[in-house]
């Protein structure tokens, strides 16, 4: 789907609760984003709480709450933890799980609309794998 998809995943690690109209909140900023996409268990949970396979831990919830405003918006409200981890897990998941990636997309993006908008951002990730 896109990168902020994955302030989607990554947003798992950086992505926060709630829409102030700035930015969102740095709760969550302190996640270790390399513990999650290291551990075949944590990611899967993040994936299948953004997917309604399974149940959302807080983190997981605020994630799914916020990744459709982050995608709409180019993650404008995001911290720049946020979009360091979104870039994180973007390129995590493209490069290393390509399975989740789609899976990811055919859910939060079935139309191509993010792919098409962060192209250069989903190929920069692809290049610097």
């Amino acid at each position: 789907m896109n990168l902020l998809l994955l302030v989607t995943l990554a947003g798992v690690a950086a992505i926060a609760y709630g829409k102030p109209a700035t930015k969102y909140t740095d709760k969550w900023d302190n996640i270790n984003v390399d513990e999650i996409l290291e551990s075949n268990r944590l990611l899967k949970g993040y994936v299948d709480c953004l997917l309604d396979r399974g149940r959302c831990t807080p983190d997981g919830k605020a994630l799914k709450d916020t990744l459709p405003d982050a995608l709409e918006n180019e993650c404008s409200k995001c911290t720049e933890k946020q979009k360091t981890g979104s870039d994180k897990v973007l390129k995590h998941l493209i490069n290393k799980r390509p399975d989740l990636w789609k899976e990811l997309a055919v859910k939060y993006d079935p139309d191509n609309k993010y792919q098409d908008r962060y192209k250069d951002k989903i190929q920069s990730a692809k290049e610097k794998a």
